[in-house]
Formats: C-alpha cells, structure tokens, sequence
C-alpha cells in the first residue's frame, strides 16, 4: 500500500479550481519533485498532504501511523533557544521535558547545584522514565552529530544556511515516513545546497520536494509530478527526459485544440446558414453545437509565458573595469586579499561563494562605489549601470506595482517606443488588478519579477545581478537566462544557482579563502563545473614534495617548462582518442534520437530503463575520454 493517496481532490478559491479532480500516490523511499508555476498550487497542495487544509472534495487517505514532517518555505519568525532547544520542540511534549533537562544539565555545568535545581531535575528525570524520554534524547543527540551542528549555539547567531539545517533536524527528528521540503535551496549558497542534497540523497524515507533549481532537482529526484492549471500530470523520468516529454504533450495538445477550434468554427459557420440548421432533423447536431460551445468556454489555457525584454543602453567603452591588487578588510577581517581582473565590454562574469563572504563588497569595489584597503580600482567612460538587490530594498513596500516602475507615469520609454505601464508589466505576468496593488502584497517570485521589471525599464550597458534566481519559476528563469545570454552589454552576477551560472556566465570569480589564507579570490574561465574541473585538475597536478621559498619570478628552468615525453603507447592513444570521441557523440545522439521518438515511451519498462542505462553509460564513457585527452595533452 502506497504511503499517501489522494482522490479526485478538488480545492477552489473561485473559477475556475485551484486543483481539481487531482490524484496522487507517494510510495515508500520514493523522492518526488513537485514543479509547477508560480501560484499554480504547489504549497496548497503540500498543505493537503499535511492536512492543514481540508479538500473541497475527494479522498485523503495515509497508511495507519503515518509521520509527516514539513520545512518550510522560510524560517519562521521569532525562533528563539539554542539549537538543541529548536530541534526538540519538533516532539512536542517530550520535546519541551528534554528542554527543560538539558537547561538544567547545562545550568549544573555552569555551577548551579542548589536545592530547587535539583529537585527540578529529579522530577525532569521522573518525567522522561515514564515516558520513554531517554530514546528520544538520544535521537536528539544523534540527528545533532549526524548534521554537524552546535548543540549550545544560539539559533539567531547562526546564517541563514544552517538555521535551514537546524529546522530540517527538527523535522527529521521525528523519524518521518514523508519529509516534505517547500523551496529548500531558497537563499542558500552552493556549498550548503550541497550538503543537504548529499544527505537527502543517503536518507531513506519518503521525499515530496518543490524547487526550481535545476541541478538540485536532477540529481535529487526519482519522480516529477507538474501541477498545471489544475491537473497533475506525472514523469516516472528524469529531468532532461521530463522536459522531452514535457515538450511532446503540449505540441500534442496544441495540434488537438487546433482541430476542436476548426471544427466549432466550421458548425458555427452551418448554423447561421438559416432555416435548414433548425430542422427537426438537425436538432442533434445543435446540442452538439451547444456542448462544443460550453467545451471551448471551459477549456483552461496554458498559462503565458513572460516577455521580458532588456532596454539596452548606449555603448560603454571597452574598458568596463581594471582592478589591479586589490585588498579589502574590515578590522581584522580579510575579505579580498591582493586580487586583479580586467573586465571588459561583453564579458559575463559570474562570482562563486558562501554567503557572508564578500561578493557584494567586491561587487561594489569593482564598480568604484567602495574604496579597498590597499590596490586601486580604474572604472571606464560611459558605464550605465543596472543594480538588481538580491534583498530588494529598491522596491518600496507602500508604493504601488505600477507606480513602482513608472513613478506615477502612465507610459514608458522602452527601446525607443513609447509603453503603457499596464502592457509592459503584462509582459512580466501581471494581471492588470494586480498592477494597481501595493508591494507588500506580493508573493516572493512576483516581488523578484517585478524588480526585473523595473531594472530592464532603464537603459543599461552593465547589468549588476545579486541573486536574480530565487523564487523564480522554470520557465522565467529559463527566459531569464536567454535573455541574459543575448545581452550585448556586461553582465556581473552573483548565483547559487549552478545550472544558471553554467548557463550564461563566460568566466567565474571564485572566493576560495580558507582560516590559514583569508580573502583568496581566484578567476577561472567558463562557469561553475568548468571551475570545478580546473580547480581538481590544478589540486592532482599540485607537486607533493615541499615547496621551495618563494621569491621573485625568474626565468622558467628547462625542467619546469618541458613537459614529460609521452610513451610510444600514449601517443598512439592520444592520436586515436579524436576518432573515439566522435564515435561516443555519435552513439549518444542515436540514443537521444531514438529516446525522442514520441513511441518511444509506449515500450514496456524494461525496454525504457535498459535504453536510458545505455544512454548514461554512453555520456560516462565520453565523458572519460575527454578526461583522459585532457591527461596524454601537454
């Protein structure tokens, strides 16, 4: 039996249904990603699924026991306590008795041995016998280790990253049979998106997750579920076939539609063709007519896309910016030490690291809005700078959306035509009537869309990105991206997103400090793998033995600069491996060609899973051939 059922649900806030008539199975160990627009019902639905809201109508059914637990999409206000303290309170009743004894514990560590602590102990002690209390201590103690956190540490002194670990402990403390996990990549840094996807991936419970970063959902997820105007269409696949399907129904649906509109328009023609179409004998035909006519009037549209378009400025000069040994510190705090870069017109910069770092202090060093400690900074002539805040302090909470962009105007100047404010933000998927509404009405993704709304309203020829991703659907983000790709000016940009940043950035600005070397900010070419890649190959190719003191540049010795003499057997390796990479792409598109076929689907699972086995073999082998060319290459 599968977990949790849900049967012709049905939710509605008005017309048409927010979910209807919607079923869903989740099975044991099952790790399902539910994707959809935003305000397509994604957290409505998790809330069903809790139990927080009841359907309009059909059937919840969940395995007799069944433990739910649920992160939420932000953290919750006024959290307070240590960590230990947060992690119990998801127990419930033992949660608060564990409390309370290990404050005590904690005060008798501190040198509190007096009557009424001890008596209070004893009776916490009493409490937690009878209720079993011990085991549940342990499972404390034990989620606490297992996530690498600080028992003691005080819950508001710790980053956004690992109050998301904490709040996911107090969730997985109590042993769930389904974790459900609203947006948990949310405004964290790689390195702890990371981390949670590497323990969700060795956790074995059932996962139900929503996310729209890309990487997290390919290598996270068994199964996708997309919730669309209402219904909820499933994808035993993963994500590069999901969108190969995804693509294969809408073209199929697109086609259907065609036909009904041609055929309703073809009985609209006959019956105004007079008397004969109201003949006794006709009368079938017309309640065909009529149900063809209420058909069309319900048929639920996909929903539009955005249109975003980037008001580009006047050319900048080559030069954009020259930083030339750069330091930057705060007291004892070494955030950039002795970094130079050039940057010039058209390059798509992307900068890499933890949160708190100092990516925007750079950011703002190399626009010359901030002085560094020591180095210098030339910025070039004709710059137009676009800022997009990642905590979008530009948007004023009390202004209205339109007036937000267009400061009490009517119309804007959008690449030398004239728009209404109403039309341009439609192009953003603003609903007129949302468009008269004050920010703080906004949901977190409509907030960020209309930030991009009004940062692509100004003429630029140097976009300045701070966390543009977040909260942002696929089909947004994926606009967002071409349009980014295509932008003919300079772009900067600060991600977590590492799909996004494979995808537009040309070079990567890495903070690679450590304690022993604060402030090491490194330059790579290409985006977030290719730096992975050139970060290993320089750690394995980095000499074992001690390095010798360092002292000025010399001119290289004939040792160092040579490279070693490949094998006979090596360069008969090397001149073949061209030929087997070809064949490799060769092999691997067949396999997509034949995956893409639209019957492909229609085989038996067997057949299905042993030709994506192929497939995945195929981009492995490849894969190990470019690594090994990489290797015999001097």
């Amino acid at each position: 039996m599968a977990l949790l059922n849900l049967n012709d649900v049905t939710i509605s806030y008005g017309q048409p249904p927010l979910i209807d008539g919607i079923s869903l199975s989740i099975e044991r160990g099952e790790r399902v990603c539910l994707i959809g627009r935003n305000g397509a019902g994604k957290s409505t639905l998790l809330k069903v699924i809790v139990g927080l809201i009841k359907p309009d109508d059909g059937v919840r059914k969940v395995e007799e026991g069944l433990v739910v637990a649920q992160l939420e999409q932000q953290v919750p206000v006024g959290l307070t306590g240590s960590v230990f303290d947060v992690i119990a309170a998801g127990l419930g009743s033992e949660g608060e008795l564990l409390q309370r004894y290990h404050a005590l514990t904690h005060a008798m560590a501190e040198g509190d041995f007096s009557d009424a602590t001890m008596a209070e102990l004893e009776r916490c002690q009493s409490a937690l016998d009878d209720c079993n209390g011990w085991d549940t201590n342990q499972r404390v103690e034990s989620i606490v280790t297992k996530m690498e956190l600080d028992a003691e540490a005080d819950i508001n002194a710790l980053s956004g990253g690992y109050k998301r670990r904490v709040l996911l402990a107090r969730a997985l403390v109590r042993n769930p049979d389904l974790l459900l996990l609203d947006e948990p990549t949310n405004h964290l840094d790689i390195e702890a998106i990371q981390w949670i996807e590497q323990f969700l991936l060795n956790w074995h419970g059932s996962l139900l997750f929503i996310s729209h970063d890309r990487q997290f959902m390919e290598n996270l997820a068994t199964r996708f579920i997309e919730i669309d105007r209402g219904q909820l269409r499933q994808f035993d696949c993963d994500y590069a076939t999901y969108l190969v399907r995804k693509e294969e129904q809408l073209e199929t649906e697109a086609k259907q539609n065609a036909l009904f509109d041609k055929r309703l328009s073809e009985e609209e023609i006959w019956i105004r063709q007079g008397i004969k179409a109201r003949r006794t004998r006709n009368e079938g035909r017309v309640r065909a007519l009529e149900e063809m006519r209420r058909e069309h009037a319900e048929r639920r549209k996909v929903t539009g896309s955005a249109k975003m378009t980037i008001h580009e400025g006047g050319r900048s000069g080559k030069l954009v910016s020259e930083v030339n040994d750069i330091s930057i510190a705060f007291g004892d705090k070494q955030v950039v030490n002795g970094f130079s870069t050039l940057i010039q017109r058209g390059d798509k910069i992307g900068l890499i690291g933890r949160n708190g770092v100092g990516k925007t202090t750079l950011l703002k060093a190399i626009l010359g809005d901030l002085t560094p400690t020591s180095g210098s900074v030339r910025c070039g002539h004709n710059l137009q700078i676009a800022y997009f805040d990642q905590y979008r302090a530009a948007l004023d909470e009390q202004r209205t959306v339109q007036d937000s962009v267009a400061d009490g105007r009517d119309m804007l100047d959008i690449g030398g035509k004239q728009r209404h404010v109403i039309s341009y933000l439609q192009d953003f998927l603003f609903d007129p009537k949302r468009c008269r509404q004050p920010v703080s009405a906004l949901s977190g993704g409509e907030r960020n869309r209309l930030l991009l709304a009004k940062l692509f309203a100004q003429p630029s020829n140097l976009l300045v990105l701070d966390e543009p991703t977040n909260d942002l659907d696929i089909d947004t983000l994926d606009l967002l991206e071409e349009l980014l790709i295509n932008y003919p000016g300079t772009l900067l940009l600060v991600s977590h997103d590492r799909a996004f940043i494979n995808n537009v950035v040309t070079s990567s600005i890495v903070f690679e400090g450590t304690a022993e070397q604060p402030g090491q900010v490194n330059e790579y070419v290409g985006g977030y793998d290719d730096w992975l890649r050139q970060r290993d190959y320089a750690a394995a190719s980095a000499p074992t033995a001690k390095p010798a003191a360092k002292a000025k540049p010399a001119a290289p010795t004939a040792s160092a600069d040579k490279p070693k003499k490949r094998s006979y057997k090596e360069q008969r390796e090397l001149d073949s491996l061209p030929a087997d990479i070809e064949a490799a792409e060769q092999a691997i598109a067949a396999l997509g060609e034949q995956m893409s076929a639209s019957d492909f689907y229609t085989q038996p699972r067997e057949q299905i899973a042993a030709t994506e086995a192929e497939l995945a073999a195929a981009n492995a082998k490849l894969e190990a051939l470019f690594q090994r060319w990489s290797e015999l290459e001097p």
